[in-house]
């Protein structure tokens, strides 16, 4: 399945799935579909302004979201109204799953933020990670989101962020 922009835009909707029930769903245009990475583009599907100090999401805002199938994160690239790069909100997830039209995305609770002039890296939410008790009821999903993490604040710090990009 790939989207084509010479025909009508092809949607799908988001289903993130944290502790084995729906956080959000949202409606999302699909951009790309390789087989292993499956692209959305989808405007601010959260209520109001979401300040995080470091960073506001608002409406106007456009993410760029991508979920890979063999890979424990998913990358969000978020642009302002004005199309100016805000930076990438990246999810721990398991791997993601489409099924027709629903792209399923099991949150994790860890996430990293990068900012646009990648000068801000920061890890985020592992409180929420240790209290969710994933290291006592399933270890090796613990281990890889913990892997995931690492593997991604690695390739933030270190410039090769942009490989994870189309």
């Amino acid at each position: 399945m790939s989207a084509n922009s010479a025909e009508a835009p092809v949607e799908v909707e988001v289903v993130l799935v944290k502790a084995g029930r729906t956080k959000i769903r949202y409606a999302a245009e699909l951009i790309g579909d390789d087989g292993t990475r499956v692209s959305v583009r989808a405007p601010w599907a959260g209520e109001g302004v979401r300040d995080f100090g470091f960073v506001r999401f608002q409406p106007g805002d456009v993410f760029t979201e991508h979920y890979w199938r063999d890979r424990w994160y998913s990358v969000k690239e978020v642009r302002a109204a004005d199309g100016t790069v805000k930076g990438w909100y990246c999810d721990i997830t398991r791997p993601a799953v489409l099924s027709g039209a629903e792209l399923v995305v099991e949150d994790l609770d860890l996430d990293l933020w990068r900012s646009a002039d990648g000068k801000d890296v920061r890890r985020l939410d592992e409180d929420e990670f240790a209290a969710s008790g994933l290291a006592r009821t399933d270890p090796d999903a613990a281990s890889a989101a913990m892997a995931a993490l690492d593997e991604l604040e690695a390739l933030a710090r270190g410039g090769d962020f942009e490989t994870l990009l189309p």
